[in-house]
C-alpha cells in the first residue's frame, strides 16, 4: 500500500474537495465526526466501567480484605491458631482479626443503625489516612474514643469531641429481664472512605473497646486477609478453607459482592456492544461520501486510465481516501475521549446545574465521585475497530473506482 507521488497527490486533492464539491466535503465531515463521536463514546463508557469495577475493588477491598474467615455462631474462639495457619499460607499478603457487629448509635435525640468495627492498631493506622478531621491516634485501648463515617456524622450532626452513645440490645440480664447496654464514646475522628454506604454507617474503635462493648471476651468475629492476587483468591485460600471446615466459612469479595460485580460486567458487555455500532454507523457514513465522490469524480477517473493510471493505483487513492477519513475521525475521538474523562466530574455538576438536579447523588451511586480507568489493550481494540471498520468501508468504492470503463464514460464526452 505504499504510494507513489501521483497517487498521493490524488488522494490529497479528494482529501480536500473544491468549492463546487461542497457537498461531497459536508459528508465527509459527518463522517469524521461520527467516528470521532463513536471513538470518543466508547474510551469514556469503558474507562468509566472499568473505574467503577477497580474503584469499588479498592475501597471494598481496602476495608474489608479479599476475604474473610467468619464463624458460625459469629465467634472465633481459637483465633490466633486460624490467624496464624492463614499467615502461613502461600499467597497470602496479610490477616487481621476484625469485630464486626451492626448496633444503633444516638447523639442529641438522633437515632442511627450503625456498624461497630473493632480494628488492631495496625489497621485502625491504615484508615487514619481517609481521616477529614480529627486525630486517629487518641483510638487507644480502654480511651472509650471512636472514629465515625463523615455521612453518619452529617446524619447525627456529630463533630470531633462531641460524645455519642452505641446501643447494644444484648446487654446484661438482671431480675428485671435483659438491659441493653449503652455506653459513651467521644468522637476521636472523622473519615471519608468514598463509598455512601460505609461513610454513612461505620463506626471503627480499637479491639479491646469493641470486644468490652459486645461482651464477647477475647474472641473475635472473623479475620480478614488479602492475598497477592484478588483475581486467584479463592484457589489461594482453598487449603485455610479445608483447614476450618466446620468451624468457619471462608467468603471471598467475589461471593461477598457477587450481584454487584457481576451486574457491572454485563452492564460493561451490553454498553460495549451497543457502542460499537456507531463506530458500525461511521463506517457506512464513509462508504457513503466515497461512493459519492466516485460518482462525482467518475470522468477524472476515467481521463486517468486513459492517461496511465492502473486498476491497483485507482484503489490505493480512494482506500487512502476513506482510510485517512477514518484515522482522522479516530484521532480526533481519542483525544475527545481523554478530554471528557479529564473533566467528568465537572461536566456532570454542569448538567446539574443546568438542569437542577443532583445527576450524581452517592446515595444511590454508590461511590462519592465519577471513577474512571483507562486500559490500553481496550483502547488499542477501539482504535484497531474504528480503523478496521474503515478499511473494510473503503473497498467497494475503491472497486467501482478501479473498474470504470473509460470507453463508456468518454464515449459522449
Amino acid at each position: 500500500m505504499i504510494l507513489s507521488p501521483f497517487e498521493w497527490t490524488i488522494a490529497k486533492r479528494y482529501l480536500l474537495p473544491g468549492k463546487s464539491e461542497a457537498f461531497i466535503a459536508l459528508v465527509a465531515s459527518i463522517s469524521i465526526g461520527v467516528v470521532m463521536l463513536s471513538v470518543a463514546m466508547l474510551v469514556v463508557v469503558m474507562s468509566v466501567m472499568n473505574g467503577f469495577r477497580a474503584e469499588l475493588l479498592d475501597k471494598i477491598v481496602g476495608l474489608n480484605g479479599h476475604a474473610i474467615v467468619q464463624a458460625y455462631g459469629g465467634r472465633l474462639d481459637d483465633w490466633e491458631d486460624i490467624l496464624a495457619e492463614v499467615r502461613a499460607t502461600p499467597g497470602v499478603v496479610d490477616a487481621s482479626p476484625l469485630i464486626e457487629q451492626p448496633l444503633l448509635t444516638s447523639f442529641n435525640g438522633r437515632v442511627e443503625a450503625i456498624l461497630v468495627r473493632g480494628n488492631t492498631d495496625e489497621d485502625i493506622a491504615e484508615l487514619a489516612t481517609k481521616a477529614v478531621a480529627g486525630d486517629f491516634r487518641q483510638l487507644q485501648a480502654g480511651a472509650s474514643k471512636v472514629a465515625i463515617g463523615v455521612r453518619l456524622a452529617e446524619n447525627i450532626g456529630a463533630r470531633v469531641g462531641d460524645t455519642i452513645t452505641i446501643i447494644n440490645p444484648q446487654g446484661r440480664s438482671t431480675p428485671f429481664g435483659t438491659v441493653p447496654r449503652q455506653i459513651g464514646y467521644e468522637v476521636a475522628a472523622i473519615f471519608e472512605i468514598g463509598v455512601y454506604d460505609y461513610d454513612g454507617a461505620f463506626v471503627v474503635m480499637p479491639m479491646k473497646d469493641a470486644q468490652t462493648l459486645m461482651l464477647i471476651g477475647d474472641t473475635v468475629g472473623m479475620i480478614e486477609v488479602t492475598v497477592e492476587d484478588a483475581d486467584e483468591v479463592g484457589e489461594i485460600l482453598e487449603p485455610v478453607q479445608r483447614a476450618v471446615q466446620g468451624r468457619a466459612v471462608v467468603s471471598d469479595w467475589k461471593t461477598i459482592n457477587a450481584t454487584l460485580f457481576e451486574a457491572l460486567q454485563v452492564e460493561r458487555a451490553a454498553m460495549a456492544f451497543a457502542l460499537s455500532f456507531m463506530v458500525l454507523v461511521a463506517a457506512f457514513n464513509i462508504l457513503s461520501s466515497l461512493v459519492m465522490l466516485v460518482r462525482a469524480k467518475t470522468r477524472d477517473i476515467a481521463i486517468m486510465r486513459t492517461l496511465g493510471a492502473t486498476r491497483q493505483s485507482l484503489i490505493k487513492i480512494f482506500v487512502t481516501t476513506g482510510f485517512t477519513i477514518g484515522a482522522i475521525g479516530t484521532l480526533a475521538g481519542l483525544a475527545l475521549g481523554f478530554l471528557i474523562l479529564a473533566g467528568r466530574q465537572q461536566i456532570v455538576e454542569g448538567f446539574g446545574v443546568l438542569t437542577g438536579q443532583d445527576l450524581w447523588d452517592p446515595q444511590y451511586r454508590f461511590l462519592t465521585t465519577i471513577p474512571s480507568k483507562v486500559d490500553g489493550s481496550e483502547v488499542t481494540m477501539i482504535v484497531l475497530l474504528a480503523l478496521g471498520l474503515s478499511f473494510l468501508a473503503t473497498l467497494y468504492p475503491a472497486w467501482k473506482a478501479a473498474n470504470t470503463d473509460p470507453v463508456q464514460v468518454l464515449r459522449y464526452e
